[in-house]
């Protein structure tokens, strides 16, 4: 069983910085691919970027692409999300999720079979 807890949401102004954590339990976490989820209100969940089990590849939806940049410390057993100019239609609860499948990057939500409990990002003046 993996344990995923999503940590530094908060409000930050247009054009601003924040660094998402989701701190995985189980050393078997380590071989999963790990992503990042989003849903704004009255939306769907939506794929937002993702970091192969391998090590070897990361994938970004398009709407942040240049912008935000995953990362992992297998030592750790943390992913990071770093979201650099930040707009207010980032605005959502991002949820951190784990692929326990070894295969490449999937961008369904349906192939996430572990999810962390979300944290508000809200983007406002």
């Amino acid at each position: 069983q993996v344990q995923l807890v999503e940590s530094g949401g908060g409000l930050v102004q247009p054009g601003g910085s924040l660094r998402l954590s989701c701190a995985a339990s189980g050393r078997t976490a380590r071989r999963y691919t790990m992503g990042w989820f989003r849903q704004a209100p009255g939306k769907e969940r939506e794929f937002v970027a993702a970091f192969s089990w391998s090590g070897a590849s990361t994938y970004y939806a398009d709407s942040v692409k240049g912008r935000f940049t995953i990362s992992r410390d297998n030592a750790k057993n943390t992913v990071y999300l770093q979201m650099n100019s930040l707009k207010p239609e980032d605005t959502a609860v991002y949820y951190c999720a784990a692929d326990s499948v070894l295969r490449p990057i999937k961008t369904r939500r349906e192939a996430y079979d572990y999810w962390g409990q979300g944290t508000q990002v809200t983007v406002s003046s």
